[in-house]
């Protein structure tokens, strides 16, 4: 692609205000120079494209368009082509004609790193990148991270990295469901946690604990990743038994005032809970009171028939 023809000019036809487009390849130094030549420029998203007013424009940008040609190395695109044939790239995701074409899979690295290389646009008729070989040794020197990424980002891969998130999820799930059946929950035995009163804890939201087992040890390593604030001292730490409060508890219970203290939520495992949370449990001992009795009624009807 010759350097000449990624420059492009077109006469706005909005005659109530006159200006005109430019298009240009995508270069910070480039553009800085264009914002200061032209203060008065205006990026149009829609038509990806810079828009110049007044009646002048044309001209003036035909002339800063001309000035920057002669300033550019005439001889950059030879070099670089000459640099390729040297120590070529070969991957997937290239192909060579009169310039370099990048194509890959979506990938946000992939964009944000193109977009730092002078030169590359992209073409949104064939849908990929377009780099010129004056930019190939900017090409080469970020490729490795432009591969990785579209390698990421490969359908094969993406699909794989789901079922493997999938199968985690489901292997935590079953360990929360495991653990919420027993009811405990890590406390540190030298900060115990009044009894019969709601409390708010990470993994559970607001529960009422009901008896401190003092004589527990924590040594299951599987507990540290629902309890990671039991990581760096499990000896410190003791079995509460919990349950869950009615809606009476909740309604008699004050909130915190103010946001309680961050070391009670990083290493304390407990903490006095705020009107937003006990509103959330509320709400949720209401749907459950709901569905119990939408339950009764059914088997109610269903006796009656």
């Amino acid at each position: 692609m010759e350097i000449a023809s990624a420059f492009q000019i077109t006469p706005s036809d909005d005659e109530e205000r006159p200006g005109a487009f430019a298009v240009f390849p995508y270069d910070r130094d480039l553009v800085r120079r264009f914002r200061e030549a032209f203060t008065r420029a205006r990026w149009r998203a829609d038509e990806q494209m810079w828009f110049v007013p007044g009646t002048t424009a044309v001209r003036r940008l035909d002339t800063w368009m001309a000035q920057e040609l002669e300033t550019l190395d005439r001889h950059a695109d030879a070099k670089g082509r000459d640099a390729f044939t040297f120590e070529p790239l070969e991957s997937p995701y290239l192909t060579i004609a009169d310039d370099l074409k990048v194509r890959t899979p979506y990938s946000r690295t992939v964009v944000e790193v193109l977009r730092e290389i002078p030169w590359a646009h992209w073409d949104p008729q064939e849908r990929i990148w377009r780099v010129p070989f004056r930019s190939y040794e900017e090409l080469k020197s970020r490729w490795p991270e432009i591969e990785e990424a579209a390698r990421r980002n490969e359908p094969a891969e993406r699909k794989r990295r789901r079922e493997e998130q999938k199968a985690r999820a489901s292997e935590e799930s079953l360990h929360i469901q495991a653990e919420r059946r027993r009811r405990r929950h890590p406390v540190p035995g030298d900060d115990l946690p009044p009894l019969g009163v709601p409390l708010a804890t990470r993994l559970w939201g607001v529960v009422v604990f009901e008896d401190i087992d003092s004589e527990a040890i924590i040594d299951e390593p599987s507990l540290l990743d629902l309890h990671p604030f039991v990581r760096d001292e499990p000896s410190r730490y003791v079995w509460a038994r919990w349950r869950m409060p009615t809606l009476q508890e909740i309604y008699r219970t004050r909130p915190v005032s103010g946001d309680e203290e961050p070391e009670a939520r990083s290493s304390r495992g407990w903490w006095w809970a705020s009107r937003e949370e006990l509103q959330e449990r509320a709400r949720k001992l209401r749907e459950v009171e709901r569905a119990q009795r939408s339950r009764q009624f059914a088997r109610k009807a269903s006796l009656e028939v």
